[in-house]
This record gives structure tokens, C-alpha cells and sequence, in this order.
């Protein structure tokens, strides 16, 4: 259950983003995932779309409708205030890390990779005791 001041909060931060009630279109959709049975039979998850915006968002957090459309409407003015000041949330942004991080090198980043450890370990050679029977 959300508490009273949450739910001020959100409605404060629906009117910075210029979200009204009667902008948005509420549906309610089966949920899915964990939470057996229950969660697969109720349709607890909840799709706002705000027509000015264009934008549609989707929450199933929690088993509970009431704390989802609380959490929907919260997602959907932060969506729409970060398009406004034209920054990228933080959740974006670790994705577009990750997928940095998973994509391949190019030929020449591997190659440029290779020749530096190469020539490291020629240094690396360098230091060795020499040998008196060789």
C-alpha cells in the first residue's frame, strides 16, 4: 500500500510534468511472472497511455492494481519530464553500458589490443636474466 505522502508526491510530480487525470487512458492487462497463479489469473498489471505525449507505459511492480497505477502514473511523468529536459534516465543508461560493455571489438580495436600486448611482453622479455649457458 502507498503511503498518503507518496501519493502527493506523485501528484505534485504529475503537475510539473503537465499530467492530467483526464489525459490518460487506463487499462488493466493479466500479470505475468513471479508470483504463481495468482499473479497469471488477476490483472493487477496497468497500461497508461497519454495521448498529448504520445507516450503508453506499463507497470506490474506488485500483485496490487491500486499501488501499480500509483507507480504507472509516477513512470509516466518522469518519462515525459526527461524528454522535456532532454537527458537520459539513469536506467537507460546503465542499459546502454551493458550493452556497450557485451558488443564485440572491431578488427582493428582487437588488433590494435593484440600489438600492444605484444610489444608489452617484449618489454616484459627484456627484464629477464640472462642465461650463461645459452
Amino acid at each position: 500500500m502507498i503511503s498518503p505522502e507518496t501519493i502527493e508526491r506523485i501528484r505534485s510530480l504529475m503537475v510539473e510534468a503537465s499530467v492530467f487525470e483526464e489525459d490518460i487512458e487506463e487499462s488493466f492487462i493479466l500479470g505475468g511472472g513471479p508470483g504463481g497463479q495468482k499473479t497469471n489469473k488477476t490483472s493487477s498489471v496497468v497500461r497508461l497511455s497519454h495521448a498529448p505525449s504520445g507516450m503508453q507505459v506499463k507497470c506490474g511492480a506488485t500483485r496490487s492494481r491500486e499501488t501499480n497505477r500509483w507507480l504507472a502514473r509516477r513512470m509516466l511523468a518522469e518519462a515525459i519530464l526527461e524528454r522535456e529536459r532532454g537527458r537520459k534516465s539513469e536506467a537507460q543508461q546503465k542499459r546502454e553500458k551493458i550493452r556497450r560493455q557485451k558488443r564485440r571489438r572491431s578488427r582493428r580495436q582487437k588488433q590494435k589490443m593484440l600489438d600492444d600486448k605484444h610489444a608489452h611482453s617484449a618489454v616484459k622479455a627484456m627484464r629477464r636474466k640472462v642465461d650463461p649457458d645459452a
